[in-house]
């Protein structure tokens, strides 16, 4: 899997983003998402690591050395993911999705004899250029799973809210409840490392109340 050849800036901020090859279907059960999470936290350093052996009850326990990448937000859907972030190291964000994407497709391609390219191409990246931009992007991210019970809600909006947020409050595979509870996963991000908006319960819950009851969401490339 060749590197991106783009430049990552210090101190600004990203969404990433890949789906399927022919957007099948890159987690198929509970395990595979729980890969790719402790994925995002084992990858996300400077020491090498072979995943089999490293204890499954101690994944966030890993000594991945120095961080290449400070992670703010992540949603896992179906057939492809999206990831917020910003650089912690030159060419940290390259050698992330590099040693993310590579684990993954093995791990996948093992599991279900799968041949071929995983993904659609290498990763997808939009540079977020504006604070506006930024808070939409941190939402839109999170709001994402509301697809999987209504597929048409940025065009026609939310028929039921109520059970809108019930749904994202038990949706196990993004950050949006790293936000709100003390979790293990929340070793995954680091809010610290962004906007003062990232690191309150109440800035987050009224960022994302706003959006699920906006009628004009547009939608990114996934």
């Amino acid at each position: 899997m060749s590197q991106r050849k783009v430049s990552f800036a210090h101190g600004e901020y990203y969404h990433l983003y890949n789906r399927g090859n022919s957007k099948q279907d890159i987690f198929k059960d509970y395990f595979d998402r729980v890969r790719f999470q402790n994925l995002l936290y084992v990858a996300n350093g400077n020491v090498p690591f072979v995943f089999r052996e490293v204890q499954k009850d101690e994944v966030y326990e890993f000594e991945r050395g120095n961080q290449l990448v400070h992670i703010g937000a992540y949603c896992l859907m179906p057939n492809h993911f999206h990831i917020l972030l910003t650089p912690a190291v030159e060419n940290g964000v390259q050698t992330f999705m590099l040693k993310l994407l590579t684990g993954y497709s093995m791990y996948f391609n093992k599991k279900y004899k799968h041949t071929g390219g995983l993904f659609e191409g290498r990763f997808k990246s939009r540079h977020a250029d504006t604070d506006e931009y930024l808070k939409y992007l941190f939402s839109y991210i999170h709001l994402n799973p509301i697809k999987l019970i209504q597929a048409d809600w940025k065009e026609v909006g939310i028929k039921d809210l109520e059970r809108a947020r019930k749904y994202l409050d038990g949706y196990k595979y993004s950050s949006l409840n790293d936000y709100f509870f003390s979790r293990h996963e929340s070793v995954i991000i680091e809010p610290n490392k962004f906007p003062e908006y990232f690191n309150g319960m109440e800035e987050v819950s009224e960022e994302i109340l706003e959006w699920l009851t906006y009628r004009e969401f547009a939608e990114e490339n996934t």
